[in-house]
């Protein structure tokens, strides 16, 4: 049977009355040795090396068309099979949860290394070549590729254009103020994984093994670029090897690969090389963002303006929601926001993890410091003063929140009693030592998912959906809550991910998997449970199920001598009233500690610490490591992550690893992550909250902070390499 729940109101804890006690653990991935013994096939790894190879032709130019291809030509060259100009071929990938194809029409021209036609052969190397040295050429059109350039449209969405009483009054009012421009660049997912499709057709249905994060709508992208029904389309996505919102929509290797198995009638294999799915794929926008805080003589803030301007293709809907935490994370009466987005031939920019958060806090949170600085405040203090009692804008209350002990604990854990107040004061040798502080923020979101739960007659149980696990530990999590529920042993729960076949979930992305599909998979181990206490004549509220032994009253049996046959229940659970009558989000609270070498400019993350109320943590062990991924992610943005951009055709500069810099090991220090123990009842009904973008938000911020104290340099255009900090360090 399926058990369907919206959620209208507050949620029970009913977990917390479970006796197997394996949610919250530190439980080690039941996926793990699949994935270091390279037992776990991924896209790219799928099939048995009889598949023909696809590899892209892309624009060299920034805009324009296509006018001539020497098809001749190439399919003359060594193992070439065929060459696909469909005008099916995506020009630009889908975002996310779009749930329809994307803009189509590859030989319409709108970015430099755009996908214009595929070629596919026998190998990948006579592909590639092929690819390469084809002949084509251009109807060129001027293109706009600069965000700042005078002449690029400008749209102003109306919506985005919002103001609350009078920001101008209350600066020229205030007794402190700042008012400050801050830049982030453009940022690439860089995931592990490369995009990878290998598509197949049996008569009119196709099975498409792809790298995605969110398969429900990926099945219908498709099926909608291909022009079929989604009934014909079964996608297989069982490990992904990173995402980070790259892989949320539809890329075009997948439409590609299967317009390309369909003609030739046999598999093909088309795999994005790094350069590709650098110049192909979702990049995050850059930013131009000024803030302006008003604050009366006891720190309390009148006023905040927060205006961006973000970039993307003409006809892309997306825009980066720099503003998304500053509308409910401090107080002030007076708010006013701007957003301009600035149409220019740039790879498309979609979401990255935490978007709008990840940049936008980046300025607030510096835009905070600043303040704190000038009117002579302690950082945490002044934060702590000005958490709104509820959303300062829709005077919704907190679903929950545990914001200022998130700040509290974190300063008394670090040690932030031993800052200086001073920039410059604090010296190891030839290094400056600051410490800095940046608040943490994300919406959480709860979205619909379906997942069945069968519990077999040998007391095993088997859990199946269409979600996907991107390295965020949901096969694990998923087999916590069935086991929780049903009184299993875990490695007796089989979880079975990725198919579209199986019952539809809310995908990876935007943190609100986990809470989603646990859901779903907690709904339906709640109606087995009816089951398995009808039998035994008692109230469900009656029975305890631990170690697969059944106990109520007086009475134990074995969960295998009463089964006589399999049980399976299908959990829904779909967001209601609840979204509407209270606000919800997780929050935290970021601590650096930095050195900058006095002579160079260098600086070096010392050490680190998150602290985060995010619901219940349903896996300690995999939320940690969500957290560190974030503050990571945090050390890049505020260092040396930057997507550069030559701005006479908008082609990538840096389009490789080896030039895009993330941090590695000897960039990340010694992080320290502590979860608050919290439950959210409005959230969900296992009250869990999303944690992995909340890790990112504000990470860098405290960083360059850090950077501040120690040196007394305010860096405002990230990343903060050592070029713009080394020419205002102070001397001696």
């Amino acid at each position: 049977m399926t058990v369907h729940h919206k959620m209208d109101d507050q949620q029970p804890d009913v977990l917390a009355g479970m006796a197997q006690g394996v949610i919250g653990k530190g439980e080690v991935r039941v996926d793990g040795p699949l994935k270091v013994t390279g037992q776990a096939a991924y896209a790219a790894e799928i099939g048995d090396g009889t598949e023909a190879v696809g590899v892209f032709v892309r624009a060299t130019i920034a805009k324009g068309r296509v006018a001539t291809i020497d098809e001749a030509a190439l399919r003359a060259m060594p193992g070439v099979l065929t060459l696909v100009t469909d005008e099916r071929l995506l020009r630009n990938p889908a975002q996310g949860t779009a749930n329809k194809a994307p803009i189509q029409g590859a030989r319409d021209v709108a970015y430099f290394g755009q996908p214009i036609a595929l070629v596919v052969a026998e190998t990948f190397e006579q592909a590639r070549h092929a690819a390469q040295n084809i002949a084509i050429t251009y109807v060129v059109e001027q293109a706009v590729t600069d965000p700042l350039d005078g002449s690029a449209q400008i749209d102003t969405p109306e919506a985005k254009q919002t103001e609350q009483g009078d920001v101008d009054a209350a600066m020229a009012a205030a007794h402190v103020s700042i008012d400050a421009n801050y830049t982030t660049p453009s940022q690439t997912s860089a995931a592990m994984e490369p995009h990878a499709s290998v598509a197949s057709w049996e008569g009119d249905r196709l099975t498409l093994h792809g790298s995605y994060q969110m398969l429900k709508y990926n099945r219908n992208e498709l099926a909608d670029a291909l022009g079929i029904d989604p009934s014909n389309v079964r996608l297989l996505a069982p490990y992904v090897g990173g995402g980070f919102g790259s892989k949320l929509g539809l890329s075009s290797e997948a439409v590609g690969a299967a317009i390309a198995a369909k003609a030739l009638g046999r598999p093909v294999r088309v795999v994005m090389t790094r350069p590709q799915v650098f110049e192909t794929t979702m990049r995050r926008s850059s930013t131009q963002q000024r803030l302006r805080l008003a604050a009366d003589a006891k720190g309390h803030l009148t006023a905040i303006g927060h205006d961006a301007t973000v970039s993307n293709l003409p006809g892309e809907t997306f825009s980066e929601p720099v503003a998304l935490a500053t509308h409910f994370l401090y107080a002030g009466k007076n708010r006013a926001y701007a957003h301009r987005i600035a149409r220019v031939h740039r790879t498309c920019a979609g979401s990255m993890r935490a978007p709008g958060e990840a940049v936008g806090m980046l300025a607030l949170e510096n835009a905070m410091d600043e303040l704190a600085h000038k009117a002579g405040i302690d950082p945490v203090a002044l934060r702590l003063r000005n958490i709104p009692e509820t959303h300062p804008e829709t005077g919704k209350e907190f679903s929950s929140r545990r914001f200022a002990e998130c700040l509290s604990q974190g300063a008394e854990h670090f040690g932030w009693s031993k800052r200086s107040a001073n920039p410059g004061q604090v010296k190891d040798g030839e290094w400056l030592i600051g410490m800095g502080v940046a608040s943490a923020a994300r919406g959480n979101i709860l979205s619909e998912a379906k997942a069945r739960v069968i519990l077999h007659a040998d007391a095993t149980a088997t859990v199946e959906t269409d979600m996907t696990d991107i390295g965020t530990g949901t096969y694990t999590i998923l087999a916590q809550i069935a086991a929780e529920m049903l009184g299993l042993p875990l490695d007796s729960v089989t979880v079975r991910l990725g198919d579209t076949d199986l019952p539809p979930a809310a995908g990876s992305g935007g943190s609100w998997g986990a809470g989603s599909v646990g859901s779903a998979v907690f709904l339906a181990c709640q109606s087995l449970r009816k089951d398995i206490a009808g039998m035994l004549n008692a109230d469900p509220a009656d029975i305890t199920l631990k170690d697969g032994i059944i106990t109520t009253g007086n009475i134990q049996r074995s969960l295998s001598d009463t089964l006589s046959n399999d049980l399976t229940a299908i959990g829904h659970i779909e967001p209601g009233e609840a979204s509407n009558t209270v606000e919800h989000a997780g929050f935290g609270a970021h601590f650096a500690e930095v050195a900058v070498n006095s002579v160079t400019g260098e600086t070096r993350v010392r050490r680190m610490l998150g602290v985060f109320s995010a619901g219940r943590i349903l896996n300690e062990q995999t939320a940690r490591s969500q957290c560190y991924g974030g503050m990571i992610f945090g050390i890049g943005a505020a260092l040396t992550e930057e997507l550069v951009h030559d701005h006479r055709d908008g082609h990538i500069v840096n389009h490789t690893l080896a030039e895009y810099h993330v941090p590695v090991n000897l960039d990340v220090p010694q992080l320290d992550v502590i979860f608050l123990e919290e439950r959210d009842a409005w959230a969900n009904p296992i009250q869990s909250k999303g944690v992995g973008e909340l890790g990112i938000s504000g990470a860098g911020a405290a960083i360059t902070n850090a950077i501040f104290n120690a040196t007394g340099v305010r860096v405002r255009d990230y990343p903060a390499t050592l070029d713009k900090i080394l020419p205002q360090l102070p001397e001696g």
